[in-house]
């Protein structure tokens, strides 16, 4: 990619960032963008390290066509991103520090017909206030988790479902090998779309959601149900953020969410008398290349951000509405989570098929 930046230009400008975590399909809403804009006659500008790239002097790189060329699967983002840094919390009023305000200014000082902005909720929020402030922005939809309201699916959601199905096909036979019990944890820190869905697609014994509460002695009253049954082995999938009844998501002396795949393992083994073991597969599901679903969605996300600033619409974010993209209002992503109903049609497929969630 281009590292030049612009000294005069004389076409509008339109220009994008990438913030929070990172996930596959970052790079190729980049790259529909700037093909795109070029062929509506902008000048296409990436910001660089997410939001702080607008406070001070702006760090951008002027995109082409061939610049973003071999972009569509590469994994991570080129622009780099970071999670709120200065944007971490609500904006104050009058305060001549306010980062919202050095941003807005720096958006009209560089001439921007629109601003993007690729992340999930939190970063959805800052576009908020930036377009409360009179910035001309619009989001894009993007967490693996599958959290964010107003879309059906977001990006990156795919490829750590396969990366999640994948594991689980490997823990079967190493399970099934050793008669053990392997519990795998999987991102989902207010939501378990991963857990439950990679669950599904896996052919696991349990499954544990944040939405659901779960009692670990049921969980173990399961397991040994199915070794009694001639089932020596079992997988357990659970999201980061499940808990179990009356307790709270478990974090680590360094204060960072995680653990309970391994209490679960430890807890099970202590009330099966069965040898358990716990993966947690962290980070590895937002790397590696996209796939194909993911790079065809981030495609029309990036494509559908520019026509939409094209049209004159800001404030709002793009998003999958059955099989079309349209625009949803920035309040109405970021409103509210979107977690699993616990009567959902998922859910009650999954019990149906012997699946237990610990309730």
């Amino acid at each position: 990619m281009s590292s030049k930046k612009s000294v005069a230009h004389t076409k509008p400008r339109i220009a994008m960032l990438t913030s929070g975590g990172d996930a596959p399909g970052l790079n190729a809403v980049v790259r529909a963008a700037v093909v795109t804009g070029e062929s509506l006659g902008y000048e296409m500008l990436g910001i660089e390290d997410g939001f702080e790239g607008l406070i001070g002097t702006p760090r951008f790189r002027i995109l082409t066509t061939t610049d973003v060329r071999g972009l569509l699967p590469l994994g991570g983002t080129v622009l780099r991103t970071t999670n709120k840094g200065h944007f971490n919390g609500p904006r104050k009023e009058h305060d001549p520090d306010c980062p919202y305000i050095a941003a807005r200014d720096n958006i009209a000082a560089m001439g921007l017909a629109g601003l993007i902005t690729i992340g999930g909720e939190g970063t959805q929020t800052i576009a908020l206030e930036l377009s409360r402030l009179g910035a001309p922005v619009i989001g894009v939809p993007k967490t693996i988790d599958n959290d964010l309201a107003g879309t059906d699916r977001t990006f990156g959601f795919d490829t750590a479902l396969q990366v999640a199905t994948e594991a689980i096909d490997r823990l079967h036979t190493t399970a099934a090998s050793h008669n053990r019990v392997m519990v795998l944890e999987v991102m989902g820190r207010h939501v378990g779309w991963i857990a439950l869905h990679s669950g599904i697609a896996g052919g696991a014994d349990a499954i544990l959601i944040p939405e659901i509460p779960f009692d670990i002695n049921k969980i173990a009253e399961h397991i040994t149900k199915l070794d009694q049954h001639g089932q020596t082995s079992s997988i357990i999938v659970t999201a980061e953020g499940a808990f179990s009844k009356g307790g709270k998501p478990l974090y680590g002396s360094d204060g960072r969410l995680g653990g309970v795949g391994q209490m679960v393992a430890d807890q099970v083994q202590s009330l099966t008398g069965k040898d358990a073991r716990c993966v947690v597969l962290g980070h590895i599901q937002r790397g590696g290349s996209p796939t194909p679903y993911d790079r065809i969605l981030s495609t029309r996300f990036g494509a559908a951000a520019v026509r939409a600033l094209h049209e004159g619409i800001t404030g709002e974010m793009v998003a999958l509405s059955a099989q079309d993209i349209t625009t949803v209002p920035m309040i109405e992503a970021v409103s509210h989570l979107k977690t699993i109903r616990p009567h959902s049609d998922l859910v009650r497929t999954c019990k149906g098929m012997g699946v237990v969630f610990g309730d």
